[in-house]
């Protein structure tokens, strides 16, 4: 391995994860759970995150845990990585641009068993950041009100998971996650006049729960090199069992009076049923090629709401419509010439792939922007050949870019340009010694 090449990649994840803020800087996280991830690896990054037809037991592979039983029986693998990112907003002639970077996960797997695969990590579920001001200039009497929108937070996911190759073409497995995190969203109006009081909201809940996703795969041959796979999941839908708190504070500049008012709402998040088919053509180590289609009820899950009721009062509660039904389908494909090849870029992966996917969220009463993407990568073997002529597989890092682009009409356009850095080791921890 060279231990250079290391280090000076690690040195740069880190300074792109030291680089800005962490999360996300789009408006459009207010609405929600926020910016739901991608849950792209070092494997799919390239390929846009097509995974739930992906088997190999060269990578750790969450997207579908039946994948888990393709892993060797004496390989460990080890996959971690950051991604950074340029964000550039428009709405009508204003322009803004964002820097994000974050640590993205970190995840591993090893056989467990004889056809039983084991897996564990960390990974992000959601990222909420937010904040700007918006200005309405009313009369001289009244000047001009100010209101300001805030939001922090996000949610992550901790998981185990075991997948078990049943019968030769068939493999099942389970993911079980421990969920958590936070949110702190305000609404704030000011006045450059004491004439009109200062009234804010803040929306704040504690996140702890749980999450359950079943997954299997069917993997036919076709000949000696070709095989079809088919993957699927299901992702349980339930309550987070959190309590989502609105507290509205009324400020009269006048008199230097405070009224406070705070609304709790109990059990009042909840995860949709989330459904996935894929489908993957596999050529030998040549050639994959997959497709993924995704989704997530989110249409069937009430969201707390500050609103007027029937009766004309301002209340915080539980309000459907506010969220849709979730669509996403990508395409991907990887390439690999060679693994035996005397030259690097022979033995590189190469990796491209797209999407397309719907808002879970109105906006106004109309859809939220839809989001088109592309992506393209590279997994660069850091170990020297001698070592996969052996046996022993090299050492990856996975490099992916991806462009995507979020739009409506009459909303904010918002497009973004990723990198996402990935090592993958993986090393032989149970093979057996043997002494002449």
């Amino acid at each position: 391995m060279n231990k250079q090449l290391i280090s000076a990649v690690l040195a740069v994840a880190f300074s792109i994860s030291g680089y800005a803020q962490s999360g996300t800087n789009s408006p459009y996280s207010q609405y929600g759970l926020g910016i739901l991830s991608n849950q792209s690896f070092g494997f799919n990054s390239g390929m846009n995150g097509v995974g739930l037809a992906y088997r190999s037991g060269e990578v750790v592979n969450p997207l579908n845990p039946a994948s888990y039983s393709a892993v060797d029986s004496l390989t460990m693998l080890f996959d971690v990585g950051v991604t950074g990112q340029i964000t550039s907003f428009k709405e009508g002639n204003t322009r803004l641009n964002a820097k994000n970077a974050d640590f993205d996960y970190a995840v591993g797997t090893f056989r467990l068993l004889p056809k039983v695969g084991a897996a564990f990590g960390l990974m992000p579920f959601s990222a909420i950041g937010y904040n700007y001001s918006s200005s309405t200039t009313l009369n001289e009497d009244y000047g001009i009100v100010t209101e300001t929108y805030q939001g922090t937070g996000g949610i992550h996911q901790a998981f185990v998971g075991v997948g078990w190759n049943i019968v030769k073409p068939l493999s099942v497995g389970v993911n079980a996650s421990y969920i958590w995190g936070t949110y702190k969203r305000s609404v704030s109006s000011s006045s450059s006049s004491s004439n009109i009081n200062t009234l804010s909201k803040e929306y704040t809940c504690n996140i702890t729960s749980y999450g359950i996703s079943l997954g299997a795969q069917w993997q036919q041959p076709f000949g000696v090199q070709d095989f079809l796979t088919l993957g699927a999941t299901v992702g349980l839908g339930h309550e987070l069992h959190s309590n989502p708190t609105c507290q509205t504070i009324n400020y009269n500049q006048t008199s230097s009076t405070r009224d406070t008012t705070s609304t709790t709402i109990q059990n009042g998040l909840s995860l949709p049923m989330t459904y996935g088919v894929g489908l993957g053509w596999k050529h030998g180590t040549k050639w994959f090629v997959g497709a993924d289609f995704q989704m997530q009820q989110w249409g069937k899950v009430d969201f707390p709401d500050y609103f007027k009721d029937a009766n004309g009062e301002m209340t915080y509660a539980l309000r459907s419509g506010m969220l849709k039904d979730r669509y996403k389908i990508n395409i991907g494909a990887d390439f690999l010439p060679t693994n035996n090849g005397r030259h690097l870029y022979e033995r590189v992966h190469y990796r491209v792939g797209a999407g397309y996917t719907t808002p879970y969220y109105n906006i106004n009463g109309q859809d939220g922007p839809k989001e088109l993407s592309l992506s393209a990568g590279f997994g660069i073997p850091l170990g020297h050949v001698y070592w996969n002529r052996q046996g022993h597989m090299r050492p990856l890092l996975n490099i992916g870019f991806q462009w995507s682009r979020m739009a409506a009409k009459d909303l904010i356009t918002d497009n973004t340009f990723r990198i996402n850095i990935g090592l993958t080791f993986n090393e032989r921890w149970f093979a057996k010694w043997k002494v002449d």
